[in-house]
């Protein structure tokens, strides 16, 4: 099967509402007590973590998540493989979001997955946040 474009793929997302299968992050584990499952919107989520000190690594300076070609190459495998995922139903990893230093969101694991769907149009996603933030967060639900 000749693999999907980025093209077909937001398109596919936009007009059929694909479902995307998301699973528990491994880095909960055993501490599922401490983590909270919420959905976000995922444009505010990348609107704020455009302050963090990593977002360079993925994102424009327009906030825009950079295509593949200008990604590092080790996070352009990433992008491609959660692509694949997402047009072959995969299930992928939550990503966990907490707060910086600076009260700004800061995505702690899974960012590939999270900007990946940012960028092929998916608005709302589940995350795994810290239960201690789940009113810091609210502003991004």
């Amino acid at each position: 099967m000749e693999p999907l474009s980025r093209a077909s793929i937001k398109k596919r997302y936009i007009t059929m509402k694909t479902p995307f299968i998301l699973i528990d992050n491994v880095a909960t584990k055993g501490r599922e007590e401490k983590f909270t499952t919420i959905e976000i919107d995922v444009s505010k989520i990348v609107t704020g973590w455009k302050a963090s000190v990593y977002s360079f690594e993925w994102l424009l300076p327009n906030g825009q998540v950079k295509p593949p070609a200008e990604l590092s190459e080790s996070h352009a495998k990433q992008f491609k493989d959660v692509e694949a995922s997402y047009a072959d139903g995969t299930p992928m990893e939550r990503p966990v979001l907490g707060l910086g230093m600076l009260d700004n969101v800061e995505i702690g694991s899974k960012k590939e997955v999270l900007l990946t769907l940012h960028s092929l149009g998916v608005p709302k996603m589940e995350v795994h946040i810290p239960t201690s933030c789940l009113k810091d967060f609210e502003p991004f639900m």
